[in-house]
């Protein structure tokens, strides 16, 4: 007896069709994965060889700093300045220069206020010094030192007979900063002071009518406060070209919009003058136009503002202060047509302002 079995037909059960796409997807992915993979470890590789060459090339001898070039300083310290600048400069290289490391060189010198470096490929440096200039003599319990604009202590190295006087209760160490309100405001004055009538002043300091600055021709100038410094200098520029104020004691820049001439010693002031003597009206300073020095001062003070014309000033109606001492009472305004006819108020104040 003979039993007959089924063969089993040829080809892929209907079941194993799917699995056999997934197979052939995996491999496909695990071919591409191997790829990505080639390229990631590539892409590692080669990062790897260029950061090490850039640490390598950036402080290697091939981009070292061999030229410092530098600007801005001056004075007694200035070779000393420029050694301490072009010695930092010179260990660091123009891949990797640290500005900081230049400033940590010079900072204990008070006189540099700022640094502008610029690198040039391969080995160039160029170094920019913005130096505090000193504006004053700060005197303290008999003691004098240099001081700038910004408050800065320079030290007594700095000092000059043309800087003017500037008192303080308290001197600060050189490069310490001047913290006392009053002398911080003086130096501040004189820090916008243009630069070629620097000369001109003697002293600066605080009196009954505020911020005062005494001109070494002996005028007072009244500042007030130190707001508005640069308005008050040019301000007093106007007064002194115009003809009207020739023979003032002082001049009253407070208002910098209507400065006023004063030919009598204020009353409130004490009439004190550079040098701490009296002044009244039977001795007046003459400092109005007519003065070489005024009006040298003048003219500084004109070109400073530009080389605009300050000769001829708007002129409103004068004002009268009575001098100390003095029976007349103030009032008495002065017209236009008056001045023309040479007939000025001799005692008082004229304003020069528009």
């Amino acid at each position: 007896m003979e039993l007959s079995l089924p063969l089993p037909r040829r080809g892929t059960p209907r079941g194993d069709k799917g699995a056999s796409a997934h197979g052939t997807r995996a491999l496909a992915w695990l071919s591409g994965d191997r790829l990505a993979l080639r390229v990631g470890v590539a892409l590692l590789v080669v990062g790897a060889l260029l950061g090490g060459t850039w640490l390598w090339l950036r402080d290697s001898s091939l981009v070292a700093v061999r030229h410092v070039h530098i600007t801005g300083v001056h004075g007694t310290d200035a070779v000393e300045i420029r050694t301490a600048l072009d010695d930092a400069a010179r260990r660091m290289t123009t891949l990797d220069f640290n500005e900081g490391a230049l400033r940590a060189a010079v900072s204990s010198f008070a006189i540099v206020g700022a640094l502008h470096v610029g690198t040039s490929f391969p080995h160039s440096v160029s170094v920019s010094v913005t130096e505090r200039p000193p504006v004053a003599v700060l005197q303290s319990a008999g003691q004098r030192t240099a001081v700038a604009a910004d408050g800065t202590v320079l030290g007594p190295a700095w000092l000059s007979g043309s800087l003017p006087l500037v008192s303080a209760s308290v001197e600060p160490p050189a490069g310490g900063h001047l913290h006392e309100a009053q002398a911080l405001a003086a130096v501040i004055v004189l820090g916008a002071a243009p630069a070629p009538i620097a000369r001109f002043v003697a002293r600066v300091y605080s009196g009954p009518e505020g911020l005062t600055v005494a001109m070494r021709n002996g005028l007072l100038v009244y500042f007030g406060d130190a707001t508005r410094p640069h308005a008050k200098w040019m301000s007093l520029a106007r007064v002194l070209t115009s003809p009207s104020a020739a023979g003032a004691l002082y001049v009253d820049v407070r208002l910098p919009e209507r400065p006023a001439a004063g030919f009598s010693a204020p009353s409130s002031s004490g009439a004190s003058t550079s040098n701490g003597s009296a002044s009244s009206a039977s001795t007046p300073v003459q400092t109005g136009a007519s003065d070489p020095t005024a009006a040298a001062l003048a003219a500084r003070l004109s070109d400073a503002a530009g080389g605009e014309s300050m000769a001829t000033p708007a002129t409103g109606a004068g004002e009268s202060e009575t001098a100390s001492g003095s029976s007349a009472e103030s009032g008495s305004s002065e017209s236009e047509h008056s001045r023309e006819e040479n007939e000025p108020t001799q005692e008082g104040s004229t304003s020069t302002g528009g």
